[in-house]
């Protein structure tokens, strides 16, 4: 029982035994084992936050690339609206200031602006500032005024409402000075004025000749004179005179009224007077002619009103001017009046007023020579005798000479003649002596 087959037992008798295939019959090729994943020591897993930022490493597509130039391009687009934007940012507020000074601009232009003096600068942005209608104010100073040209004294220009800087005045000078001042020079001459001859000589030597030759004082050791007043009866002369003192010297003139420097508000006479010796400084050699000297001059008192107070203030400025600290250097003073009795003591004394001219009433050789230089040029009739009116007996100043000459011509005119006959003269004579005495006949109440 126990021989046969090895194992004792049948494999065809197996009942698990399945065919054999016909696969099973080729023969397999070799194949060699796979080659381990690492070699050496197995790497453990890294943890912790340098295995959280490893990124892998990606080898990009050409549709990664595309991708990725499309990104770029939205980065630069994102940078330029970012570069907007903060310029917007940077420049709106300017142009808002702009647009708010365009605006302020425009709302004065339909406005009235005052002008102030600028009394000190605070800052940049703010002034104390005065106008001659209040006290001083601390005010702003706009944006658009030229700051660099702005320093204390100088006149400016105020909002009418909020007194706020709103500009400059280019010109430092006062414009009534500015029409003080002689531009063209006077057509009369000495050889206009008849007789005068003394006046003429001094007021050559006190006015005309320390500006021509001063050298001459200096060697005698003198100081000429720092001004000279002209009085005497209305019609005399005095103004021709100063006139011809402007036509023949090449200094500046300027001229003024005295009630000119009779100012509204307070302080704005006594800044004129300065304004005026300063210009007249500045425009050296330069002569002043002051005419009505007796509107600011007069006698001081003890004033009740504001007015006369002012008045004074004035005087006592010109006063100052005249004889003050300062020296007047190449500046001449030449004033005028009809009541030389009225002026105060101080305006007269040596110093101020160093010569006193006096214009009488013309003698008989003075109306001979005033009546030849008004009467060269009319047309005269053989039978017109000027001797009979130079020997009246009535006084006649220069002023009623010429209104005769004149009056006469006009009568000869309204005749319809070429020629002025002795009868006009007449009439003219009548008819200003009439008008001389107010209009009263002589002899009416007699």
């Amino acid at each position: 029982m126990g021989q046969g087959t090895p194992g004792g037992l049948n494999r065809k008798g197996l009942s698990g035994d399945r065919k054999p295939d016909a696969n099973d019959k080729k023969d397999k090729k070799f194949e060699p084992a796979a080659p381990p994943a690492r070699v050496g020591r197995k790497q453990r897993k890294q943890k912790g936050p340098e295995a959280a930022a490893r990124l892998p490493t990606v080898t990009p597509l050409s549709k990664c690339k595309l991708r990725l130039l499309k990104l770029e391009r939205i980065k630069d687009y994102l940078l330029m609206e970012e570069e907007f934007v903060a310029n917007q940012e940077r420049l709106k507020p300017q142009e808002e200031k702009a647009e708010e000074d365009r605006s302020k601009v425009d709302d004065l232009r339909g406005s009235p602006m005052s002008v102030g003096n600028l009394e000190e600068l605070i800052d940049e942005n703010h002034a104390i500032v005065s106008s001659s209608v209040g006290p001083e104010y601390y005010v702003g100073i706009l944006s658009f005024v030229d700051k660099d040209q702005l320093e204390p004294g100088c006149a400016i220009l105020m909002h009418n409402k909020v007194l706020s800087v709103v500009g400059l005045l280019q010109d430092d000078v006062d414009p009534m000075v500015s029409v003080m001042k002689v531009e063209k020079a006077p057509l009369e001459s000495y050889a206009d004025i008849g007789g005068l001859d003394a006046q003429i000589q001094e007021i050559k030597e006190a006015v005309e000749l320390p500006l021509t030759h001063p050298e001459l004082y200096e060697d005698i050791g003198i100081k000429p004179p720092k001004g000279v007043i002209l009085y005497g009866e209305p019609g005399t002369g005095k103004t021709l005179l100063a006139k011809a003192v402007a036509n023949s010297t090449s200094a500046t003139f300027l001229r003024v009224v005295g009630s000119e420097l009779i100012q509204k508000y307070l302080g704005d006479g006594p800044k004129l007077v300065r304004e005026l010796f300063r210009v007249a400084d500045d425009l050296s050699p330069s002569i002043v002619f002051i005419d009505e000297i007796d509107a600011v001059g007069t006698k001081r008192y003890d004033a009740h009103s504001g007015g006369e107070r002012e008045i004074q203030r004035t005087m006592l400025e010109l006063l100052n001017q005249l004889d003050g600290f300062d020296s007047r250097g190449d500046v001449k003073v030449i004033l005028a009046t009809n009541k030389i009795e009225s002026l105060d003591p101080a305006l007269l004394r040596p110093g101020r007023i160093d010569r006193k001219i006096e214009f009488p009433l013309p003698d008989i050789k003075t109306r001979r020579r005033i009546f030849q230089i008004h009467t060269s040029r009319m047309t005269l009739a053989d039978d017109v005798n000027l001797e009979e009116f130079v020997m009246t007996k009535d006084e006649f100043s220069g002023a009623d000479i010429k209104a005769i000459c004149t009056e006469a011509g006009l009568l000869a005119l309204r005749e319809r003649r070429m020629k002025v006959t002795h009868p006009d003269f007449k009439k003219a004579k009548d008819k200003v002596m009439f008008k001389k005495k107010e209009g009263v006949p002589e002899g009416l109440y007699m």
